[in-house]
């Protein structure tokens, strides 16, 4: 039976939940009810700019991923990132550069930029060049240990910054994994986001022994009366520790959970099974791509190949990435996969098309 889930129109509708929401605290949080009314009307532009780019025969994705640092102040277990940063701060892009893209960005239509790392907030001058754009939403996907009363500001001042706080769920699985006493950070974190009416989300890798536990209802009630209004669910990917993979039941029970939680006033976005009823893998342009700390333009986080580099050229010229139009003319994308990524899975395949 088809499935006529659209993720696109999902995440705008969801977007659009979000403002309703703002603009129901007004009396509260006029800040946040203020900025979301403007972000709508620039989303619109956005996909209106999109729709002019595709009767040109151009594509534009809705999204781009960046990840503005290896620089990060943990060293969590299983961690994808750290693994695949062996320069570790080296030959980043400045400031200036990632200024330059997300201005880029702006004007192809680009609507939101996920701010990844490493941990972002080690890099307060690369958000504080992302605050410039406020047409733009940026989650900010962090640790939420490394905020600091000037990143406070900077969040209650640029409502277009959207942290969004890792954890694994509760205290001793989030510290097992990211280290004692982070837990209670991310909480102190929580509380002072709340307070200051600044809207945040969290993100959970979830493996085989948090399944249960992140995708219970007490657990996201939980989230919620703590302010936390998204949440990404991203499946781990096997870098080491296999087992924590999810198997295939395991798998359908995520995806039952997570659609029973959408019935709750919260945005939800799941990873990679989300693309699974969107007709297969979005990287590599078909709804996003990656920008790796040094400027390579890749498929995803998780491929870390490339033949274009931002340094030199255009974002839009990066869209036609020699290997992005490999991968897009090909069959990869839509592969069943066993893990949380198919283009990881399928890396052999990959390298050999750079």
């Amino acid at each position: 039976m088809k499935n006529d889930f659209n993720l696109e129109k999902y995440l705008s509708e969801g977007i659009k939940n979000i403002i309703k929401d703002a603009v129901k605290a007004t009396l509260k949080n006029p800040k946040q009810s203020a900025f979301f009314l403007k972000y709508a009307s620039s989303a619109k532009k956005a996909e209106k700019s999109r729709a002019a780019a595709a009767q040109n025969g151009e594509h534009i994705p809705p999204l781009l991923i960046a990840s503005i640092t290896e620089k990060c102040n943990l060293r969590c277990a299983g961690c994808y990132a750290h693994a695949n940063a062996p320069q570790c701060g080296q030959d980043e892009l400045d400031a200036a550069q990632w200024e330059r893209i997300f201005s880029e960005a702006k004007g192809l239509g680009v609507a939101v930029i996920l701010l990844a790392g490493g941990e972002p907030f080690m890099r307060p001058e690369v958000i504080a060049a992302a605050a410039k754009h406020p047409e733009i939403l940026f989650p900010i996907f962090t640790n939420g240990t490394a905020i600091t009363k000037k990143d406070y500001l900077t969040l209650n001042t640029y409502r277009n910054l959207l942290p969004i706080i890792s954890l694994e769920g509760d205290e001793a699985m989030t510290d097992a994994r990211r280290s004692p006493g982070v837990y209670s950070s991310l909480m102190a974190a929580m509380r002072e986001l709340d307070r200051i009416g600044v809207l945040f989300g969290a993100s959970i890798t979830v493996t085989s022994e948090n399944i249960e536990y992140t995708t219970s209802e007490a657990f996201i009630d939980d989230l919620c009366r703590k302010g936390c209004k998204i949440v990404f669910y991203v499946e781990y990917v096997p870098v080491d520790s296999e087992e924590l993979a999810l198997s295939d039941a395991k798998r359908e029970l995520l995806e039952a959970r997570i659609a029973a939680l959408r019935k709750k006033e919260m945005l939800f976005v799941s990873f990679p099974g989300d693309e699974k009823e969107s007709g297969g893998c979005l990287a590599a342009g078909r709804g996003f791509f990656h920008i790796a700390p040094n400027g390579n333009a890749e498929p995803c986080p998780f491929s870390p190949y490339s033949d274009t580099n931002l340094r030199a050229i255009p974002l839009k010229e990066a869209l036609n990435s020699p290997l992005f139009k490999k991968l897009a003319g090909g069959d990869i994308l839509s592969m069943e996969h066993k893990g949380g990524c198919v283009l990881f899975e399928q890396k052999d395949i990959v390298s050999k098309l750079v």
